[in-house]
């Protein structure tokens, strides 16, 4: 099941150690490569030895061992997971904090794969506002927390805060790597950043768009084993990356023709670009020379390419448009779905904290065909992305 997946498991310092045993058995049971990084806290808990015998590789628990290094950054860009699991509340602070005193958190922040989190701790720390605070700073960096359940915990009280069972998270974990092939075979179209309508060789209309959570979306699609079609708009940073296919445009119009054009052979379009709605009429070939008085520049309105793809879309074909509003947000989004024809309206609202232009996160609201309206918190917008992913993989399995 698991067949040549690098797992890389953390653990810390909580009595829930024990669960992890299990964990290490079940995943190199399905195929799995797994290594163990532990805390020196950790081992008051459970058995280096033990844990090192089951995963079949030596376990590391120290920075500096016997005039050696411990290399992190090796360990943090090995693995294909990387799960801390029993999350202390401890080690919780410490990585929301940015700490590196422990072999863990260096690796952790070496980390350039998914990170997922099990707490485990006593319902009161659980509750804490401290702790709350420090789940969301992991979660809006991307973190995926695995939610705790409720049980009887170390203090003898029964409560929230008991770590997740070892056989659902190790579920969970498969589940995600059976997810991440879902689109082999899918092409998928995703549009990026803003447009610029030029005026004269100099100026031109435009808006703030980086792009961020256009490529953020065609990333999370590529990893999953789609080929993307990205049409990306001026100024949008593009790293070269396998399954991903880049149109670079400047105008609406150029955005519209690649768009309309590709969407016959896509089986998935998400249209995140702030396209410019108007453009000029007359655009000069010399640059305008400022005078006195007023300038009036007249504007005619672009071509929409949402409603376009709306009008084209065939049966199969699955349509996501971006709604970003400063004013009653849900009646702007649900008209936009349903005059576009889409099949899904993401909603994001200048008036969030966090959302809109230029953020390394967002908040979205998605709005679907079938009437259902999911509302998430703050995230990073790679984290975002995934959400939005998930959302088309469940509604075109649906």
């Amino acid at each position: 099941m698991l067949h040549g997946k690098k797992i890389l498991l953390g653990i810390s310092g909580s009595i829930a150690a024990y669960k992890s045993i299990t964990l290490v058995r079940l995943l190199v049971k399905s195929g799995a490569e797994v290594r163990v990084v532990m805390t020196p806290a950790s081992k008051d808990f459970v058995s280096a030895l033990t844990l090192s015998t089951l995963s079949r590789n030596p376990v590391q628990t120290d920075l500096f061992e016997e005039n050696s290094w411990s290399n992190h950054v090796m360990l943090g860009r090995w693995s294909d997971l990387m799960l801390v699991a029993p999350l202390s509340c401890n080690t919780l602070a410490k990585m929301a904090g940015g700490y590196c005193d422990n072999l863990l958190l260096a690796t952790y922040l070496s980390a350039t794969c998914p990170v997922w989190i099990a707490p485990a701790m006593d319902e009161d720390m659980w509750k804490h506002p401290a702790t709350k605070r420090n789940l969301d700073t992991l979660q809006e960096a991307g973190n995926r927390i695995i939610p705790v359940e409720k049980g009887e915990l170390a203090s003898g009280l029964v409560g929230e805060g008991r770590m997740a069972e070892p056989e659902d998270i190790f579920r969970e974990i498969a589940n995600y790597f059976v997810d991440n092939n879902a689109f082999a075979g899918k092409t998928v179209l995703v549009s990026a950043g803003p447009t610029y309508e030029p005026i004269d060789p100099v100026r031109f209309i435009g808006n703030h768009s980086s792009g961020k959570m256009g490529l953020a979306i065609a990333s999370e699609f590529a990893s999953r084993g789609a080929m993307v079609e990205l049409v990306a708009g001026p100024g949008v940073k593009v790293e070269s990356a396998p399954n991903i296919r880049v149109t670079q445009v400047r105008t609406a119009a150029e955005m519209y023709e690649a768009c309309v054009g590709g969407f016959g052979n896509v089986d998935i379009a998400v249209m995140a670009a702030a396209v410019a709605d108007y453009t000029p009429v007359v655009i000069s070939d010399k640059k305008i020379k400022k005078k006195e008085g007023t300038f009036s520049l007249e504007l005619h309105k672009t071509r929409d390419i949402l409603k376009e793809l709306g009008k084209q879309k065939k049966n199969g074909q699955f349509l996501v448009g971006f709604a970003l509003e400063t004013n009653d947000e849900k009646t702007n989004a649900l008209e936009k779905l349903r005059v576009k024809n889409a099949d899904m309206i993401v909603l994001n609202s200048l008036n969030d904290a966090g959302a809109g232009f230029g953020h390394d996160t967002n908040q979205v609201t998605i709005f679907l065909k079938d009437g259902e309206e999911i509302p998430y918190p703050v995230k990073s917008k790679s984290a975002v992305a995934a959400d939005i992913v998930d959302m088309i993989l469940k509604k075109q399995h649906a």
